[in-house]
């Protein structure tokens, strides 16, 4: 069950490795965030690793690298 404590924002913090409120936030070179809750800023590393792989997606794309066995079966006959 969350509490108060759990809402506003919560950074990740890098060198202690734990999730902290904002107001116990340290320096912003150890800091990931902000995350909407607890969870979520504990679980830094997927949505890192989601979004790393959406620019990487684009980034092939943009070059032209991307070709057609990358992308998503259709479903259109």
């Amino acid at each position: 069950m969350d509490d108060d404590r759990d809402q506003g924002e919560w950074y990740w913090d890098l060198r202690r490795e734990i999730a902290v409120p904002a107001a116990e936030r340290g320096p912003g070179e150890q800091m990931l965030g902000p995350y909407d809750s607890k969870y979520e800023a504990e679980h830094w590393k997927a949505k890192v690793e989601e979004r790393n792989e959406i620019w990487d997606d684009a980034d092939e794309e943009w070059r032209g690298e991307r070709d057609e066995s990358d992308l998503p079966p259709d479903d259109e006959e």
